[in-house]
């Protein structure tokens, strides 16, 4: 009698393997093994000081790591490393005096001359689809620095997405999101996920979101990890106290609700 063989299962898109990041002499990940799956939305929950936005900045090279960060990239997954990174940072300050369109600031990236030698019609539409894309298309030629924070963010987003990254890092992007916002902007990450099959990388504390649109969670503490799993395993009373030191309240939130 013979067996079929067992199914291969697909290489996560990120291995991490015994991760240590230190600065300023003071050690902020220590030990941190893990797995970021493929075409997925992982969040990365913790509290502040846990080494969140280290973790990030480790993934850019921003900050010398120990220990392995392997990518498993391109579509026979052999390549060490993706040809894009979107990263999408939790603020972007900005100097009032710098008078900035928002077409100036993407000009910045997809144009090879300098901004006073103007800019071409190929960069103008191109700013226009990239804004079309995440939903501000009326925001091209307006003030940088009169934004609201929603607005900036998508902003901040399309750039990200330009080129297309398979790998797409968001340090709480709705941080500065007025609360009517946010849902509609993790939809958008949602949808951007879904549509384009980009893996995403999400730190957040807003658990309820977490909940609707997230596929794994990975929780941080001290600088290692606590726990992985998908959110139904991972946003537990039990897990949120050994996380966060404290009961978490969580509400119930309906995929595809109002």
């Amino acid at each position: 009698m013979t067996t079929a063989p067992l199914p291969v299962l697909e290489k996560p898109l990120v291995a991490l393997t015994n991760v240590g990041v230190s600065l300023g002499g003071r050690a902020i990940l220590s030990g941190v093994t893990a797995t970021i799956a493929r075409g997925r939305v992982t969040a990365l929950i913790g509290l502040n000081g846990s080494g969140k936005t280290t973790l990030l900045r480790a993934l850019v090279n921003e900050h010398p790591h120990t220990g392995s960060i392997r990518f498993n990239c391109g579509h026979d997954h052999t390549k060490p490393y993706p040809e894009a990174i979107g990263y999408v940072p939790q603020r972007l300050t900005l100097d009032a005096r710098l008078p900035l369109t928002v077409l100036d600031f993407l000009a910045l990236t997809l144009s090879r001359r300098p901004l006073f030698f103007g800019i071409s019609k190929r960069v103008r539409a191109k700013g226009a689809e990239m804004l079309a894309r995440v939903g501000v298309p009326e925001c091209l030629n307006r003030p940088l620095d009169g934004l609201s924070g929603g607005q900036l963010q998508r902003v901040l987003l399309a750039l990200a997405l330009e080129p297309q990254p398979e790998l797409l890092l968001l340090d709480e992007p709705a941080a500065g999101i007025d609360f009517k916002d946010q849902k509609k902007f993790y939809e958008l990450i949602a949808d951007i996920n879904r549509s384009l099959g980009i893996t995403v990388i999400l730190v957040s504390h807003d658990l309820n979101m977490i909940q609707v649109h997230a596929h794994e969670v990975l929780c941080l503490r001290g600088g290692s990890i606590q726990c992985q799993g998908t959110p139904a395993e991972i946003l537990t009373p039990i897990n949120m106290s050994l996380v966060f030191g404290a009961e978490v309240p969580m509400f119930p939130h309906f995929r595809g609700g109002a």
